[in-house]
């Protein structure tokens, strides 16, 4: 099982809510004309994926009428063939209806993010190289998608501005001098991992002679990779990590980690996403 964090229970509850406000308003007028009658209804996967967003489809219909019981077939992190009922529900037909939408669309996310990620994640699996994620995520889902990388096997990257220093190009647009830089971040932010993005090889070599804990290589050759996992070994800082970064796709992916470094860092895990197909259907008892 994935953990699921204090913290993001609350925001498991907070992003519900206003999904259903957002997709219910004040009422459900479809269902208000028809009877509402109990019935068994099941949620079916149309294709092969790795199942995760069971906690957000939980909270809708705890939200909507907690006399619904849904009964879970596979955990998230697990992987479904396609054509696979993942769950069963039971309940009032009307209450199960209501929060259809918002119950498909959290797992259609969250599941596409996992099954990304473990597409990757299969990619590289005989190299010492690691898969995270990045803050390119869809606004106001970003703990979710998150969870999700986890569900696929992936490493999350730093959540926000908050809880890592990552100094990158923009920010040291007007030359500032790096290794001040750095030097600042340890003296002021003492426990946390300090990050520098390098551009050339010759950015690198100044990183290598800071603590900085990571150097994050943004679009290097696969020649440039090894070059800069063969200068960490020399440096003074050897226990620097090296991130590769930069529009990397599942087709270069092998040949990044053959090269040594310990990270990849890849956006299309949570923004180049395509919903994975589910349907609900009601089976009336």
């Amino acid at each position: 099982m994935i953990e699921i964090t204090e913290n993001l229970k609350t925001e498991i509850k907070r992003s519900v809510k206003i999904a259903i406000e957002e997709d219910v308003g004040e009422k459900d007028l479809t269902c208000s004309l028809i009877e509402d009658i109990d019935v068994a209804a099941k949620i079916i996967t149309r294709e092969d994926m790795i199942l995760s967003g069971q906690a957000w489809a939980r909270e809708v219909y705890k939200q909507i009428d907690p006399e619904i019981h849904t009964q879970w077939h596979y955990n998230d992190g697990d992987f479904v063939k396609k054509d696979t009922v993942i769950s069963e529900i039971h309940g009032g037909r009307n209450a199960i209806l209501t929060g259809e939408r918002c119950v498909l669309n959290f797992l259609q996310i969250l599941s596409s993010t996992a099954t990304q990620t473990k597409n990757f994640v299969e990619k590289i699996k005989n190299f010492k190289c690691e898969i995270l994620d990045t803050r390119k995520t869809l606004p106001g889902l970003r703990l979710a998608q998150k969870y999700a990388v986890r569900c696929g096997g992936g490493i999350n990257h730093r959540f926000g501005l908050y809880d890592s220093v990552l100094i990158k190009e923009n920010h040291l647009a007007g030359r500032t001098n790096i290794p001040e830089l750095i030097l600042s971040a340890k003296r002021l932010y003492p426990d946390t991992e300090v990050i520098v993005e390098v551009e050339s090889i010759d950015e690198l070599k100044i990183v290598l002679s800071t603590r900085a804990n990571r150097a994050l290589l943004d679009n290097f050759s696969i020649e440039e990779l090894r070059m800069a996992n063969e200068l960490k070994l020399k440096s003074q800082n050897q226990n620097i990590l090296l991130e590769a970064s930069g529009n990397i796709t599942k087709k270069d992916i092998e040949r990044i980690a053959e090269t040594g470094i310990d990270f990849v860092s890849v956006g299309a895990l949570t923004k180049n996403i395509e919903a994975i197909d589910l349907t609900l259907l009601i089976c009336p008892i």
